[in-house]
């Protein structure tokens, strides 16, 4: 069992709680917004519980769901409250038409968050090359991951395999650049090959 505090209240947010209390892993919902957030963790149900925003997160996870404009934001708003946690960035900062990155080609939100984090704290990205409708179903899906923290990976990928997915591990934190681009491609899809948000990218072992 982990025990995770969400950062967010939105779609990801619920697709990814819903996944950890079926899981069983302690989970705590926070949001600017403190009746959103008690209404997701009514709506979750199980053992997930509501926080207040700003103060100490409770879960060893914290999982910042919120758009990418607002992620670092929230991350220095925290500041201290934040020193030995594992913080997951999942956003995708597409610019306004969903063909592009809205950062420079040698950073990342989630390199960002290191940047603005205390030092004590641990930086992974995860899930955000998987639409939050189809984290919802409850699918047998591929978490692609990155962080240049080992045991802080670890922890993040035994927290994805109790919502039965399967972490890939990536490399490290730079390679977050790479999958926020993979973020991209996938909206790509969406538009173009695909042509609706019902799939996910995966790794095939030839056998």
């Amino acid at each position: 069992m982990t025990s995770i505090s969400i950062i967010g209240t939105g779609n990801m947010a619920r697709a990814i709680g819903a996944l950890a209390v079926a899981g069983g892993n302690k989970v705590e919902v926070i949001g600017r917004d403190q009746s959103k957030a008690a209404d997701l963790a009514k709506a979750l149900g199980g053992s997930a519980t509501t926080g207040e925003f700003g103060a100490v997160p409770a879960g060893d996870i914290v999982i910042v769901a919120v758009l990418y404009a607002h992620v670092v934001p929230v991350v220095v708003r925290y500041g201290d409250a934040l020193a030995g946690k594992v913080i997951v960035d999942i956003s995708n900062p597409f610019n306004s038409a969903a063909d592009g990155l809205a950062i420079p080609d040698d950073t990342s939100i989630a390199q960002e968050v290191a940047k603005a984090a205390p030092a004590s704290a641990s930086v992974v990205k995860a899930f955000n090359t998987i639409f939050g409708v189809v984290l919802a179903q409850g699918r047998p899906l591929d978490v692609f991951i990155s962080g240049d923290d080992a045991q802080a990976k670890g922890a993040v990928a035994e927290f994805i395999e109790s919502l039965k997915l399967r972490p890939l591990d990536v490399g490290g934190l730079k390679m977050a650049h790479w999958l926020e681009g993979t973020g991209l491609v996938v909206m790509g899809l969406a538009s173009h090959g695909v042509g609706n948000y019902d799939f996910a990218l995966g790794a095939t072992v030839p056998g």
